[in-house]
């Protein structure tokens, strides 16, 4: 079987995440909807962590598995994924001004910017985890870890899910933990920092997996991976023109800056280091002496990532957002194409999703021919 050890990579950034559906689509449509799940090993961090752990429940049925997540984000309101209503919004806002003025006197202070609990309602509706263990013993999966990162040990901690041959792996500052993946583990993983608030895994708070992941694709690697395929959720960055301004960045562009810093840039920089990793093993005489002897064997990799700038997207559409949060982002400066960013990671408005997926479906069309030379190695 030609995809045996395929693995598909899915990153973070929140609402972004709905360009990976549209990606899928089109895989679907390029392979065919009677194939046979072409994805074996799944890893997600982040919103893509999301992504990955419904493919991992729908497993038995890739088709299947891509109409479930194209139904959810193509009907997808703020609502589902944090309180957008004013009280909603006002308490969270009172709790940050009170810590602010009256800090010293508080015995608890807010732990996060928006309320994720209609969120977690939506996982535990859509999701039955136990399918996992099940795909696995039918041979239809063959690991799915979900990445968070550790607030005290500041460690970057793949939690997986996988057939007995994965054995757990540590290297400098990473990990790979067999256990029962649970919404928490989901909901550890997309927790933004500052925006949602962090899990209690084991023994330590988790937060948004993306997080201090220096290398986003090594999970994969772990797992038995010998290609993968990566969507990514940000323009390459070579072909954005710089732009002069001299005006002072609005806190809606520091904290989208920050963010992007978080969620996009590993991505990138670990798929340039896997080419030139396997540029250095093209020029060893025989592939099984450069595993054997210097425990590196070489990656078949694709990335297929957005052809526009989504925070330009997103700031199109901001004005769909409920009116609660356009007048807390609009505070930030965040309703206008320098504060896009932020506003592109929380716009999860079905007019913003619905544009990504059909973003990344055309996208992804058109490397059809590279889908296609891709899964027939």
């Amino acid at each position: 079987m030609a995809n045996e050890r395929t693995a598909l990579v899915l990153g973070g950034g929140g609402a972004r995440a709905a360009y990976q559906v549209g990606v899928l689509l089109a895989i679907r449509d390029v392979l065919g909807p009677h194939q046979p799940n072409p994805f074996p090993i799944v890893c997600g961090a982040s919103a893509g962590a999301v992504n990955a752990a419904t493919l991992a429940c729908y497993s038995a049925n890739f088709s299947v598995a891509v109409d479930a997540l194209a139904d959810v984000w193509r009907n997808m309101h703020a609502d589902h994924i944090y309180r957008a209503d004013a009280l909603g919004i006002g308490s969270t806002a009172l709790k940050w001004l009170g810590a602010l003025l009256l800090g010293w006197a508080l015995k608890r202070s807010p732990r996060s910017l928006l309320d994720n609990q209609p969120l977690r309602r939506l996982l535990e509706q859509r999701l039955d985890f136990t399918r996992i263990a099940r795909s696995i013993e039918r041979g239809t999966l063959y690991a799915a870890s979900i990445t968070a990162s550790g607030y005290v040990s500041g460690h970057s901690v793949s939690f997986f899910q996988a057939h007995p041959d994965v054995q757990t792996w540590r290297r400098a500052q990473r990990a790979g933990c067999r256990t029962e993946l649970t919404v928490d583990h989901l909901l550890a993983s997309s927790a933004i920092p500052f925006i949602f608030p962090a899990v209690h895994l084991n023994r330590e708070y988790f937060g948004d997996g993306s997080m201090r992941q220096l290398a986003p694709i090594s999970p994969a690697i772990h797992l038995g991976a010998r290609k993968v395929l990566i969507i990514g959720v940000a323009q390459a960055v070579d072909s954005l023109p710089r732009q002069s301004s001299r005006r002072y960045p609005t806190p809606a562009q520091i904290i989208g800056h920050v963010l992007s810093s978080i969620f996009l840039d590993g991505l990138a920089v670990d798929a340039e280091r896997i080419e030139r990793v396997n540029r250095t093993l093209a020029l060893i005489p025989n592939e099984r002496d450069s595993e054997s002897t210097l425990g590196l064997r070489p990656l078949r990799s694709l990335i297929i990532s957005p052809s526009e700038r989504l925070d330009y997207l997103a700031a199109r559409n901001a004005h769909t957002l409920p009116w609660p949060v356009r007048t807390l982002l609009h505070s930030l400066g965040a309703m206008n194409r320098r504060g896009g960013a932020l506003t592109s990671y929380l716009l999860f408005e079905k007019a913003y999703t619905e544009a990504l997926i059909a973003l990344g479906y055309k996208d992804a069309m058109e490397r059809a021919d590279d889908l296609r030379a891709f899964f027939a190695e």
